[in-house]
């Protein structure tokens, strides 16, 4: 077993882990961070993404003593005070889930993602969330979901005005 020390969704913990023991797995098993999904744990999917030290990552791919000293964010972490974030806001009004499996890991990619660019194009949006599988919605409404989110991100108010010329 190895001591890791972490920061999860603003709490600190210390726990004992195995040396194997992937990022996902700590996070659900001995945490109870469910929202952060196992989907194929060969990382194709994107379902298991969080944000490590501020940066997207697929938590499939990284073990939990890699996370040791860092902070990490999971979709039960971004919310505020019973508020949702933008991006779920959005993917909520925008309808970009169906099933809603690869919904946590799409939303943290997409924060992700416009955090580094605050006012993506469509085809910047689905470049950005190539790395993570939809199989029910198309992704058209996923795009229009991160794009509204952007705006009010970045506080720009014709967002929604924009898209709704689109559609």
């Amino acid at each position: 077993m190895t001591q890791i020390s972490v920061r999860v969704d603003g709490a600190d913990y210390s726990d004992d882990v195995e040396p194997r023991t992937l990022l996902v797995h700590y996070l659900r098993e001995q945490l109870g961070k469910v929202g952060t999904v196992v989907g194929c744990d060969t990382s194709n999917c994107g379902a298991c993404t969080v944000h490590l030290d501020g940066e997207a990552v697929k938590s499939c791919t990284v073990f939990a003593v890699q996370a040791d000293g860092s902070e990490v964010t999971t979709i039960e972490g971004i919310s505020s005070n019973g508020t949702l974030h933008p991006m779920q806001k959005a993917f909520h009004e925008m309808h970009g889930l169906q099933c809603g499996f690869c919904t946590p890991g799409m939303i943290m990619a997409s924060i992700d993602l416009v955090n580094d660019n605050p006012d993506p194009s469509e085809d910047e949006v689905r470049e950005g969330i190539e790395g993570n599988l939809c199989r029910c919605t198309g992704y058209q409404n996923i795009v229009r979901a991160v794009q509204q989110a952007a705006g009010e991100m970045h506080g720009r108010t014709d967002a929604a005005d924009t898209l709704g010329a689109q559609s």
